[in-house]
């Protein structure tokens, strides 16, 4: 990913931590941890926006590293909106938390209640949580929140779009009023804005990118078709792939049919959604990382903050319903500078997908047929003069 001039160690971190990240191969920071690593470690609440793939989970992770060293108890709540970003958030800490004698715990469904309440009792340092699994545990008085000093909103805008604004309210209220409070996305909706207002104190912000934009990398291709013609165009723009792809549906039903279907054509692949049992979605989140089988079909659960390397292309089957998750899906790839292709499959009755995603990315996407798919003539629509009805022109 795309790093700044200055080292790790022109940052105010300790000389512990620092050669922790030496270690493992960190030497210079990304924008975004370059700026929020200085104004986290100062106190104050602070909202970070960048877009996916540029190091935001470090961004937080860090400071929360350094502050919390030799700090008794559990000191920080991490909220993500899906298990995997949980699972990661987790994994990040734990390359560097246990050499200083910082520990953490994923609270996630799809995995023990029991087991997650025996890991509770040993007062981990870090909370890395789903909301709907915090508040199970919340609930059944496992744990308390009422005296955790430092909280992270992970990937707030899905959390609001996956409908747990309830429970983050909630969750909120249940931490005492003086803390620290961290928001990270790659978009901030107005809707996130109202949150932050609410429940963060004069928050500093980094916008190290326009908000909601792509990566530069990224070659945006559109395919206008009639509907009855995109099961041929998915068998189309896949055949003789070998480079690493993931394929977008809207729901977990069309991504279970669409990997049973290109399985039938003689593809390697494998699917990604929330009927998948969580065992089964790690081992499959895993083996596509290490480039097991180059085809992965998923629900919006992999467009956000999952950090998988050289994805080559994103295509969407399903064009996604507003504009941010289209930059969210599409970040899969052109990530760390590397260049990538997402292609987009779209009818003309969802030209209006079409026109609020190229208002977002600031320019009309380019268009691209398919050898013997009809295309299909684009049409707006204007008001006629004639109240309640439409022209076509």
């Amino acid at each position: 990913m795309e790093t700044t001039p200055k080292s790790f160690h022109d940052l105010p971190l300790s000389e512990t931590l620092l050669t922790l990240l030496d270690q493992a191969g960190f030497s210079h920071p990304t924008p975004i941890q370059e700026e929020a690593i200085p104004l986290a470690l100062t106190g104050k609440d602070l909202i970070g926006c960048a877009q996916t793939g540029t190091g935001k989970t470090l961004a937080f992770c860090l400071p929360l590293l350094e502050k919390l060293q030799g700090k008794p108890g559990t000191q920080a709540l991490i909220l993500c909106p899906t298990r995997e970003i949980a699972q990661q958030t987790h994994e990040v800490l734990q390359k560097f938390g246990p050499a200083l004698k910082l520990n953490s715990v994923v609270l996630i469904g799809g995995k023990r209640l029991h087991t997650q309440q025996m890991d509770l009792k040993k007062h981990p340092t870090f909370l890395v949580a789903t909301p709907g699994r915090l508040m199970d545990h919340v609930e059944r008085r496992n744990i308390s929140l009422a005296h955790i000093p430092h909280v992270v909103l992970d990937e707030a805008d899905h959390m609001l779009d996956l409908g747990f604004l309830p429970q983050v309210r909630n969750i909120l209220k249940c931490l005492p009023a003086k803390r620290q409070t961290f928001m990270f996305s790659a978009t901030f909706p107005r809707a996130i804005e109202q949150l932050a207002s609410q429940f963060l104190k004069d928050p500093q912000r980094v916008d190290v990118a326009p908000p909601g934009t792509a990566a530069a990398g990224i070659d945006h291709h559109l395919y206008l078709m009639d509907p009855q013609y995109k099961r041929r165009a998915i068998i189309d723009l896949l055949e003789g792939t070998k480079e690493s792809t993931l394929i977008f549906t809207r729901t977990k039903l069309d991504a279970e049919w669409l990997f049973r279907l290109l399985r039938k054509e003689g593809h390697e692949v494998h699917a990604l959604h929330s009927n998948r049992s969580q065992g089964e979605r790690s081992r499959t989140l895993e083996q596509f990382k290490q480039n097991a089988f180059p085809i992965l079909v998923a629900t919006d659960i992999m467009a956000r903050g999952i950090d998988v390397s050289d994805i080559a292309h994103v295509i969407n089957y399903d064009i996604p319903q507003n504009p941010e998750d289209y930059v969210h899906r599409v970040g899969r790839t052109g990530r760390a500078q590397a260049t990538g292709h997402a292609s987009t499959l779209a009818t003309v009755l969802e030209r209006h997908y079409v026109q609020a995603i190229e208002k977002q990315l600031g320019a009309p996407i380019p268009r691209r047929i398919i050898p013997g798919i009809p295309e299909v003539q684009e049409v707006s629509l204007a008001p006629s003069r004639k109240k309640g009805r439409v022209r076509l022109r």
